[in-house]
């Protein structure tokens, strides 16, 4: 059999395939994202007018928030970005689940008492609090059986403050499940009508950890992400995964996960923190080849406004952490170009440091008006349509 390339000039956005991909999202393009972290949530939302076919690869190895607490307890992935995905992506029409959509997105008060806390889980456990009395048979006793899994595994000690009740009904189908994630997320996925898949890169329960330039290590990525620590002191220079103590030796990349890399019409490493959202995806053995033996479109959209991850770091720094264990991985000979095609960015980045990608790695730089009016964000419809047209 012979293998032929056909290459393209593309227009973006391409108002053609843009109106293709509005009137039969259900055969829109399947988008993958390398991606943890809130800040691609909102265009995930955009993107279901588009297309339901997109691909969510998600670290699960976030440490900060009610997360921290889930794995604390139970020693398990986290689930956190896994649930925030799950709901951007769900239906949320009157068509869809509104009342389990209501139940995942709950979460409990900052700073109620511990024992009113148990209490409004109890009643949730029981049946009876109006949000899990609202859902409809089956699926209200499918979730009371997530819900009596945690019960039945909680610890006295068990810090409710903030909990998402998303995050504790997949931990109960997490120990449900034998400890496996990839059941529990099918089953939340179809229960809110998830337009999309998401996945954690691996379902191993790891810490992630830096290495820094001043030659201090830090493993746990609530230290590395700067939100509920102080920032890091200096540019980070080497990402890996540990097991809470040292560095792990190889954690490969599962086949399911790699069929789906195989199955994308294009690749995106999107905007979020560099490390603890974009390279921390990146990391398990078998990611670099699989993402060089696809001839598509591979797209960077790096951050807007401040990145306490990418101190010390200009444009070519943040492309360089993002191939670097690709690189390590695909072995030698392979060019930056079949890992990342394309850098597509605001048109508030330099030129200057879009010809310095291009000169060091052979990447393209694309600058478009891609920034929100009135925020140092990205606009969702703006990248929606971009996206969409890349296929």
């Amino acid at each position: 059999m012979t293998v032929a390339y056909v290459e393209r000039a593309l227009r973006l956005p391409d108002d053609l395939r843009v109106a293709r991909a509005r009137s039969a999202p259900h055969l829109g393009p399947r988008i993958l994202f390398f991606s943890g972290g809130s800040a691609l949530n909102g265009i995930s939302r955009k993107l279901k007018s588009y297309t339901h076919n997109t691909i969510h690869l998600i670290t699960p190895f976030d440490s900060g928030g009610s997360s921290q607490e889930l794995r604390r307890v139970f020693d398990m992935p986290a689930v956190g970005d896994l649930r925030a995905r799950l709901m951007a992506l769900a239906d949320e029409s009157i068509l869809g689940q509104p009342d389990i959509y209501a139940l995942f997105s709950h979460r409990l008060p900052k700073d109620a008492p511990q024992d009113v806390l148990r209490a409004e889980v109890a009643q949730m456990i029981g049946g009876r609090h109006r949000l899990v009395a609202s859902v409809v048979k089956p699926m209200r006793q499918l979730i009371l059986s997530h819900l009596e899994h945690f019960a039945a595994h909680v610890p006295e000690d068990f810090d409710y403050r903030h909990a998402s009740v998303g995050n504790l009904i997949l931990a109960g189908g997490y120990l449900g499940h034998g400890r496996a994630l990839e059941p529990v997320l099918f089953l939340m996925s179809k229960m809110v009508d998830v337009r999309g898949i998401v996945r954690a890169i691996v379902d191993d329960n790891l810490q992630l950890g830096v290495d820094l330039a001043n030659g201090r290590r830090v493993i746990s990525q609530r230290m590395i992400s700067g939100k509920e620590t102080p920032p890091l002191e200096s540019p980070i220079t080497r990402c890996f995964l540990s097991d809470g103590t040292t560095e792990c030796g190889a954690v490969s990349l599962p086949a399911r996960n790699h069929q789906l890399i195989g199955q994308a019409d294009v690749i995106c490493y999107p905007p979020g923190s560099l490390y603890s959202s974009v390279v921390a995806n990146l990391l398990p053995q078998g990611v670099g080849r699989a993402v060089a033996a696809r001839h598509i479109p591979k797209v960077y959209l790096p951050s807007l406004g401040r990145d306490p991850e990418a101190l010390g770091h200009d444009l070519v720094d943040q492309v360089g952490a993002i191939l670097a264990p690709m690189l390590a991985d695909a072995g030698d000979g392979i060019a930056p170009v079949r890992l990342m095609t394309h850098v597509l960015c605001d048109h508030t980045w330099s030129t200057a440091q879009c010809d310095a990608v291009h000169a060091r790695y052979g990447i393209a730089c694309v600058r478009l008006p891609l920034q929100m009016a009135d925020a140092v964000k990205y606009d969702p419809a703006k990248i929606a349509k971009i996206l969409v047209s890349l296929d």
